[in-house]
């Protein structure tokens, strides 16, 4: 139906008889010519050209359909795996390998973006996650034990790569056609990686519970291969030139180094969520796993309501950005902090109170993600890096990379600590390092705006001093 829709809007596109009040109505965009991106200004037009909305659409079916085949694994796939013989560690580790290489191949995949090109990075990582997809549907015929362990390792760990290179370009791209509404868009976008994330795993569990282990991963993954012709004839090349520029030059300003380290955090804590949350639930509220799911879906729906909104609100008013990062970095960790709650607190585990967590989270986690994103590319200018794709590319791999950092030992750390103490102690493990990597951004940024007063004040009075005649 998605993509019937689409096909429509296309025709309706050529024919010129639809305006797209719906993107409008959002935020105000850039109205470059036809045929070209627009430059960075101060002026605020309120209409899209034609590129920018076949763009748009073309990046939300990419985040929609790339987090509905990501999502799908969960309901059944552990168990499948077990039945394989794998044991829970295993699994683990399954799922893991998926995060490191992202983190490689984000990094790898943001360096060399100009050399590769961005269209042809997020098409080739369309059509390798979509086979992917498919492949891990055929698994179950595998036979069990090694063959079946080793197969789900090499498929899951280049369905990552692949994944890495559509999520850079799409990045990467909608900060080089949106230049003055990044964070604005991307809040928009976060809406379909929302949707997909929500749907993957009751879609994934329905398919699965009607017709087997297979037919999840063969119709998702037609879908994600379905993209591939659509954006081939949907996104415009960019042409562009390689930068001298590295990561390591980006990292060491500070800003950004404290800003990644709040995007670790951030991923960290979904990433122990999605790995501790369910079995916490349900042994403490004896709930079954379909409660479970409808319970995720109040985090998730919270931060596609939120995204936007303060995506817009940001790129409005651009010094707003690292306000609203660390008001939700010290959120988040308050809502860590009572998830359990803390034993500390002496409170009893509720599940009104775990659902109103849940909430805000999502809610708190719009408002520090969303921001990160413009206000690195913010930072790189400052340093002198290069306004082009190169740059965009390098801040869309840092960006990645961290957060398959966070994905990755969140739920190593937070099982670990689960095994060894409690859920609440983990929850409340988490939520100290999203308070400390908050607080820090803080201190850095009110130190830098101290030191700019000094500067200032010190060049006020030597302007009035008045000069000695001899």
């Amino acid at each position: 139906m998605i993509l019937l829709l689409m096909q429509k809007s296309i025709k309706l596109f050529r024919l010129k008889k639809f305006k797209p009040f719906c993107f409008l109505f959002l935020f105000p965009f850039s109205p470059p010519a036809e045929n070209s991106f627009p430059a960075e200004t101060t002026e605020q037009p309120t209409r899209m050209t034609r590129i920018q909305i076949l763009t748009l659409i073309s990046l939300a079916s990419v985040n929609f359909s790339s987090m509905i085949c990501y999502s799908i694994l969960g309901p059944f796939f552990p168990n499948e795996a077990v039945k394989k013989g794998a044991s829970q560690t295993v699994v683990g580790l399954i799922f893991g390998c998926y995060a490191v290489c992202n983190l490689i191949g984000s990094m790898v995949m943001g360096r060399y973006i100009v050399q590769i090109g961005a269209k042809f990075m997020l098409i080739a990582g369309l059509f390798v996650s979509s086979v992917c997809t498919i492949m891990f549907g055929l698994l179950d015929r595998a036979p069990p034990g090694a063959p079946f362990i080793s197969l789900c390792f090499i498929v899951r760990s280049v369905d990552a790569v692949g994944f890495a290179a559509a999520m850079t370009s799409t990045f990467a791209m909608t900060a080089k056609i949106f230049p003055n509404n990044v964070a604005t868009v991307l809040g928009s976008l976060e809406i379909f990686t929302g949707l997909g994330l929500i749907l993957g795993p009751p879609v994934g569990g329905w398919f699965y519970h009607s017709f087997g282990y297979e037919v999840p991963f063969l119709l998702l993954g037609c879908l994600l291969l379905i993209m591939v012709p659509f954006n081939i004839y949907v996104l415009p090349s960019i042409e562009a030139e390689p930068s001298k520029d590295s990561f390591f030059r980006l990292l060491f300003h500070g800003k950004v180094l404290l800003i990644c380290f709040v995007i670790g955090t951030l991923s960290a804590g979904l990433g122990f969520i999605d790995a501790t949350l369910s079995l916490f639930a349900m042994k403490t509220f004896n709930l079954s796993s379909g409660y479970v799911g409808l319970i995720m879906i109040g985090l998730s729906l919270p931060y596609c309501l939120a995204s936007p909104v303060i995506g817009y609100f940001t790129d409005k008013y651009p010094g707003t950005r690292i306000g609203f990062t660390v008001t939700g970095g010290v959120i988040t960790a308050a809502c860590f902090f009572l998830l359990g709650p803390a034993p500390f607190f002496h409170i009893k585990s509720q599940l009104w109170l775990l659902v109103l967590m849940l909430g805000l989270i999502g809610f708190s986690l719009g408002m520090t993600a969303i921001p990160t994103f413009p206000e690195i590319i913010t930072c790189a200018h400052e340093q002198g890096f290069e306004e082009g794709l190169s740059t965009l590319g390098m801040v869309s791999g840092l960006f990645g990379a961290f957060w398959s950092t966070g994905m990755f030992y969140g739920p190593i750390v937070g099982g670990l600590i689960t095994q060894r103490l409690n859920f609440e102690w983990a929850a409340t493990v988490q939520g100290a390092m999203g308070l400390l990597a908050a607080l820090l951004l803080l201190a850095y940024s009110l130190c830098k705006r101290n030191r700019q007063r000094l500067r200032e004040d010190d060049q006020q009075s030597d302007e009035n001093t008045p000069l000695l005649n001899g």
